[in-house]
């Protein structure tokens, strides 16, 4: 069955990594509760939740996305921007290793969140955590795998999906990238027909598609309802304290979708 993996939340989540927000007070364990709901809105879109060991001393280690990607039987390690967190990727290495062919970037840095895949397209952000050389080593590891990689521009937010999800398709067969019209242009992405969350409603342009459901962030009430319009069957969950480190629902889980 499709698999999620995810990492429990440090008790030093308040120091974690910021770019584009201020620092105020977050409760761990108000955290730890709503990850807990996550993980359940996980299995109740039919995924088997994997926990992989917890780093405790590691205050972003909750956001596994950025150390790996899943593309059918490979895991490629990633090369996380941000130096606090370079340690995480042997840990996620390790803890993948009997269940994928292991591929590691040597060079660069790249942030899973960056990176928003569409069929056998790579889009990849260049941001705060991912640049020009990181970009390049992840297309060579990729091609020979059958992925392209293509640059995508992105405004000012934290990662590339931030700004862009893709949502697959809709009742009608009509694949959907959701996405905040203040940080990117859809006309980048290829093989999908662009679909604006609400303008005040920033955060709904991260979702996670989960065995053909989307794992909204509670708070999005108009955008949430346009999708289930358009046949999407839609789990809204409150991550309100993990918001406070500039978290996506996406950020919290490698999806392995095969079956």
């Amino acid at each position: 069955m499709p698999t999620a993996f995810t990492r429990a939340v440090s008790p030093k989540l308040a120091e974690c990594e910021l770019t584009h927000l201020d620092r105020v007070p977050i409760d761990a364990a108000k955290a730890v509760e709503q990850h807990s709901s996550y993980e359940t809105a996980l299995r109740q879109a039919g995924l088997e939740v994997v926990r992989l060991p917890g780093l405790p001393d590691h205050a972003d280690a909750v956001f596994v996305e950025d150390t790996a990607l899943l593309l059918d039987g490979h895991a490629l390690i990633t090369r996380p921007g941000a130096q606090s967190r370079a340690a995480e990727t042997d840990s996620t290495a390790a803890a993948l290793a009997g269940r994928f062919e292991l591929l590691r970037m040597t060079a660069g840095y790249v942030d899973g969140g960056d990176v928003l895949r569409i069929e056998k397209t790579l889009y990849v952000g260049l941001s705060t955590r991912t640049d020009a050389r990181g970009l390049s080593e992840l297309r060579e590891l990729v091609r020979p795998l059958g992925y392209a990689v293509t640059e995508a521009q992105l405004g000012a937010c934290l990662h590339l999906k931030s700004a862009a999800t893709f949502a697959g398709p809709d009742a009608s067969g009509i694949p959907v990238l959701l996405y905040n019209p203040a940080c990117i242009d859809p006309a980048q992405f290829a093989r999908s027909e662009p679909m604006p969350v609400d303008a005040n409603e920033p955060a709904a342009a991260n979702c996670v598609r989960a065995n053909g459901r989307l794992i909204l962030p509670a708070g999005n009430p108009r955008t949430a309802t346009r999708l289930r319009a358009r046949g999407f069957d839609v789990i809204e969950i409150d991550v309100s304290e993990l918001q406070k480190a500039e978290a996506g629902v996406t950020c919290m889980s490698l999806i392995d979708e095969r079956v």
